[in-house]
């Protein structure tokens, strides 16, 4: 069977073919128009897909040396996702399904991530955890089977990621956040400044971020300009290391109550190598197996897509073609 994924909720644009079992080619094409506003606008997102939709999803065929017409089925984001951004490539899988005789089947962007794992590995093992880490989720679910999944913990206010974005921006750094804090942590020394790993007291499973980043604002107007700017990486490296700790501590407090020793740990955040060092000693720590994607799989991509719509389609599971995008879509519990 081959698979056309196509992914478009965010401002990543892009197209993978999966046949056989494996990720043939996955092409993504990611809008640097949004440097220059520090966060993704809307309006620009799903203009820029509409203009390279169609040449995103050529050179994926190109790439894996086929034809449009061998393809056999579309998986594409229906949600969660911006609205504007899932209209277009919701529209295309449609039109394309329609012209090739062929199903489609909408796919949750977060499913997506519990299975970008599976396309490097073959090590994981159900049922596992899977640590979320995007823009937009933080979460850790119990994965028992495609499609049978368990929410443990999740966010009470800001994800990860929106940390990374804030903390830059109060930085004086650039959009992406994460990125730009990991390259000036460089250096630094995590323990410099103090920060504590905060906590919800109703749940303490759950994760909570927008007090660090208060924390951060708090800090940045306490010191001095001219100390804030000798000692930046040090605030940068310590801001980044409770991030990471406050994580890695939720992650363990779930494998403590599940006892469940296969792990995935998947998003955008997940590339961050400090993050990837430090869930490497907690492995050992735990006697548990610690899975991270590539890179290339990290962020957003169509690859994740065609990998978690293959056992549904084969098993007959397609979508209508009155789908509608849903932005605000969750993940079965």
């Amino acid at each position: 069977m081959v698979i056309l994924g196509i992914e478009t909720s965010c401002d990543e644009t892009s197209a993978a073919i999966f046949t056989n079992g494996d990720i043939i080619s996955n092409v993504v094409y990611t809008q640097e128009e949004h440097n220059k506003f520090g966060g993704v606008v809307p309006e620009v997102a799903s203009r820029e897909h509409d203009a390279n939709i169609h040449s995103i999803v050529s050179t994926a065929l190109y790439r894996a040396k086929l034809n449009y017409s061998d393809i056999n089925a579309i998986a594409v984001t229906y949600g969660a996702g911006l609205l504007g951004a899932l209209i277009v490539g919701l529209n295309y899988a449609k039109g394309l399904a329609i012209g090739l005789n062929i199903p489609f089947l909408g796919i949750n962007h977060l499913e997506g991530h519990l299975y970008s794992n599976f396309i490097s590995t073959s090590n994981l093992q159900y049922p596992y955890l899977c640590l979320l880490v995007t823009g937009g989720h933080t979460q850790i679910w119990e994965v028992k089977s495609v499609g049978e999944y368990v929410l443990h913990s999740n966010t009470v206010d800001d994800a990860a990621g929106e940390a990374f974005d804030k903390g830059a921006r109060l930085l004086g750094l650039g959009y992406p956040g994460g990125p730009e804090i990991e390259r000036i942590s460089k250096g630094g020394d995590s323990k410099f400044y103090k920060f504590s790993i905060p906590h919800v007291k109703n749940n303490p499973l759950n994760f909570s971020f927008s007090g660090l980043k208060t924390a951060l604002l708090y800090k940045t107007n306490d010191i001095p300009k001219e100390e804030l700017k000798k000692n930046r990486s040090h605030l940068a490296a310590s801001y980044q290391e409770i991030i990471i700790d406050t994580l890695l501590n939720r992650l363990k407090k779930v494998y403590n109550k599940t006892k469940i020793n296969n792990i995935s740990i998947t998003g955008g955040v997940a590339a961050n190598k400090r993050f990837r060092e430090k869930a490497n000693l907690l492995s050992h720590d735990l006697n548990a197996s610690i899975y991270f994607p590539p890179l290339k799989y990290c962020t957003d991509n169509a690859a994740m897509i065609a990998k978690a719509s293959y056992q549904k389609l084969l098993n007959g599971i397609n979508s209508h073609l009155d789908l509608e995008p849903n932005p605000n879509l969750v993940l079965n519990k």
